[in-house]
């Protein structure tokens, strides 16, 4: 990529002064790691609270003339059931393809700010924000605006005490429950609050304005429990709880049920369909599927990189890893990966081929380390 062109986020100039390693990243340059480095960040996420800037992901809102008429035009869009969000109330989801894939995964809120009522809020993944942004404006119906906020910055708060750290700036989000959000003062400024993450910890995602970006990054690291955390630590942490990366775990040619999020489809979008792919889904849904994306825990410490090939005991190719690498909660490698249905029950012994050898491992079940979402 022509380093040139790509962009920086407005807390650009804070990263770089607190010593980070700058890397592209979906166009951006972003934070993989601070002088501490990896290991350190990502056990002090687990144990205090991590912040994270995530500007480069993409938020925008769908307006129509009344909540249903909105919810039901992304129903066209997704398998999730937008139609029962409450107010203020988030869900997460997948775009999907008539093939049955996914385009993209997303986060989806019932707006609830003032002059946006009734609007969804939409977030996606920075690699694929063009699209989806082009894909979900040409496909709503007439009636309906769609709005992308390239002013608003984004970070998160993540981790045991993230909770304690943005009480002490108004303690009235402590009454936020999980996968719902709010608009709140924090430190005199006005920010969009949602207690949702993906490092598998209680945390926030805090949406703010451009201008007001540094001032609150700054406000947040001065308690003694923050600290910042690059992309590094947040690959690692989100490996463990579990969760897809896009592009990685899932992608266009994976469907939900594959991938284990049939969790993510309300019984009614089950059964009545009507989002894309939906065929595809309901067919997999009663008659199973012939890949299952499983955990895999290597024996020994060497880890097992995605695209690693996954045999099993013959040596006849089963599957392959779509994430891997070290784990430091569970102070070991671990990976996830696509295996044929027969051999994802937890306990089936697999072998990795890691360099031309054959590395023992073993299926399990996911998440590596219990998620710890304050429900």
């Amino acid at each position: 990529m022509d380093e040139t062109a790509l962009r920086r986020t407005p807390l650009y100039d804070l990263h770089v002064a607190l010593g980070a390693k700058m890397v592209p990243f979906a166009g951006y340059y972003m934070p993989v790691q601070y002088p501490t480095g990896i290991m350190a960040e990502h056990k002090w996420c687990r144990e205090n609270a991590g912040l994270f800037e995530v500007s480069h992901m993409g938020q925008c809102s769908i307006t129509g003339p009344d909540f249903q008429t909105t919810a039901r035009a992304m129903e066209m869009l997704v398998p999730a059931d937008v139609l029962s969000l409450a107010p203020g109330q988030q869900r997460y989801s997948q775009l999907m393809n008539v093939q049955g894939g996914i385009s993209d995964d997303l986060m989806i809120t019932h707006s609830n700010w003032e002059g946006l009522e009734g609007s969804l809020y939409v977030v996606v993944n920075a690699s694929r924000k063009g699209f989806d942004f082009d894909h979900i404006e040409e496909n709503l119906p007439p009636g309906l605006s769609f709005k992308r906020y390239d002013s608003l910055a984004l970070m998160a708060l993540q981790g045991p005490k993230a909770e304690g750290v943005l009480a002490a700036l108004n303690p009235a989000v402590k009454q936020l429950a999980f996968m719902s959000s709010g608009r709140f003062m924090l430190g005199g400024m006005e920010v969009h609050v949602s207690r949702s993450g993906y490092t598998g910890e209680d945390g926030f995602e805090l949406s703010v304005e451009d201008k007001d970006a540094a001032t609150l990054w700054n406000r947040l690291l001065e308690n003694a429990d923050v600290k910042p955390v690059g992309l590094g630590a947040r690959d690692s942490l989100r490996l463990e709880a579990g969760l897809c990366l896009y592009g990685h775990d899932i992608d266009k040619t994976t469907s939900p049920i594959e991938a284990g999020l049939q969790w993510s489809i309300a019984k009614r979008r089950r059964v009545d369909g009507g989002f894309p792919g939906s065929r595809r889904v309901q067919r997999e849904l009663l008659g199973g599927v012939s890949r299952k994306r499983i955990g895999i825990k290597p024996e020994g410490r060497a880890p097992a990189r995605d695209g690693t090939e996954i045999q099993d005991e013959t040596g006849r190719k089963i599957g392959v890893i779509t994430s891997g690498g070290f784990g430091p909660t569970v102070n070991g490698p671990i990976a996830m990966g696509y295996v044929e249905t027969a051999y994802a029950t937890p306990g089936t012994p697999l072998q990795l081929i890691v360099r031309g050898q054959a590395m023992p491992a073993q299926a399990v079940s996911l998440p590596f380390i219990p998620n710890r979402f304050k429900r």
